[in-house]
């Protein structure tokens, strides 16, 4: 059997090695994310989606407890491998970082440290994690900076972050986030800044990552290309909600909510008609105190009714198939029958 019928008989029966239950996240009076739920299992690849401030980066953060001082957690549970993040200290969170988890920044110049040599900072998990002598773990990390594509290794390891393109700087990151193969590894856009030869390099690492290891992997994005090429499992956010959710062949042949419809339609095709302008959605995504009381995505869809004025649950969509949701009055199971257009 390959890897990937192996890896599908083995997701449809693990344990959750990350489990995030009706997270909701505030600052000060507003809400900014909204009941999100997710799973992922030992070896899953799951790519969050949505366009910026929909909630993305901040359900990732929440995971290791790295959210903003003005951001809270007001309910919901994480558990990561059996331990509710959610109960521990800061001490407690220290351990797992970069151990069982570790976290691919989206802005690699302002996520190192400019006082330490970029070799020192790969290295440091592997010391205080794993209690490496100071020669092996710098092999180690030489090894891994010549993986995610550094050339000279061994020259690059001496620098300090300042020294280094804002490309090899996210390199670097990468490599820092792997060295210690966790069990859970969040990537918020790891491919920001690369040429397409390194973000195809990047990518190959971390599907090394989860055969070797068995590593889940949540996967941020706005590239649906990347989605496509990478990821089993796709949660498609706006508004601080999941609107759909499902295993990514379903999601991509089968898109069930407007907003997932309409973002596959923006993406560029090779056998696209030439000089055809791309469609683009109308509109913002609205700023939390805008939030409608139902569907958020109400004021720019072309579907709408009058009953999305009404929140619509996150449902399973078609009984046959537990895994694809969606949450919407039009394309939804509950009803298809429009009763007027929302203005």
């Amino acid at each position: 059997m390959d890897w990937t019928a192996s890896l599908g008989a083995a997701l449809s029966t693990a344990t959750p090695v990350l489990l995030i239950d009706d997270l909701r996240l505030a600052a000060g009076e507003f809400a900014l994310v909204d009941g999100v739920s997710l799973s992922v299992r030992p070896g899953e690849i799951l790519a969050l989606v949505g366009e910026s401030g929909c909630g993305k980066s901040l359900t990732a953060l929440s995971i290791l407890g790295l959210l903003p001082n003005a951001v809270r957690r007001t309910s919901g549970r994480i558990v990561l491998d059996g331990q509710d993040l959610g109960a521990m200290d800061e001490a407690a969170l220290r351990a797992v970082r970069g151990r069982l988890a570790s976290f691919i920044f989206q802005e690699p110049v302002a996520s190192l440290n400019p006082l330490m040599r970029v070799g020192e900072q790969v290295s440091e998990a592997l010391r205080i994690h794993h209690g490496l002598a100071a020669d092996a773990a710098r092999t180690a990390a030489l090894e891994m900076l010549a993986r995610v594509g550094i050339p000279e290794a061994a020259l690059r390891a001496r620098q300090f972050p300042f020294e280094l393109s804002g490309g090899m700087c996210q390199r670097v990151m990468i490599a820092s986030a792997l060295i210690c193969r966790p069990r859970l590894l969040i990537a918020d856009e790891p491919t920001t800044a690369l040429d397409v030869t390194i973000q195809a390099q990047i990518l190959e690492l971390i599907k090394t990552l989860r055969q070797e290891v068995g590593s889940a992997v949540v996967l941020i994005t706005h590239d649906m290309g990347v989605v496509a090429e990478m990821a089993d499992a796709v949660a498609v956010m706006y508004g601080g909600r999941v609107v759909e959710q499902g295993e990514v062949v379903d999601v991509f042949t089968r898109p069930a909510h407007p907003y997932t419809r309409l973002l596959l339609e923006t993406v560029p095709r090779l056998d696209g008609e030439p000089g055809r302008v791309l469609p683009t959605i109308e509109g913002r995504v609205p700023s939390p105190g805008e939030w409608p009381p139902g569907c958020r995505f109400a004021s720019r869809c072309p579907d709408a009714m009058a009953r999305c004025t009404e929140r619509p649950p996150l449902e399973t969509l078609d009984p046959g198939d537990a895994s694809h949701r969606v949450a919407c009055w039009v394309t939804g199971p509950r009803t298809r029958q429009s009763v007027g257009v929302v203005q």
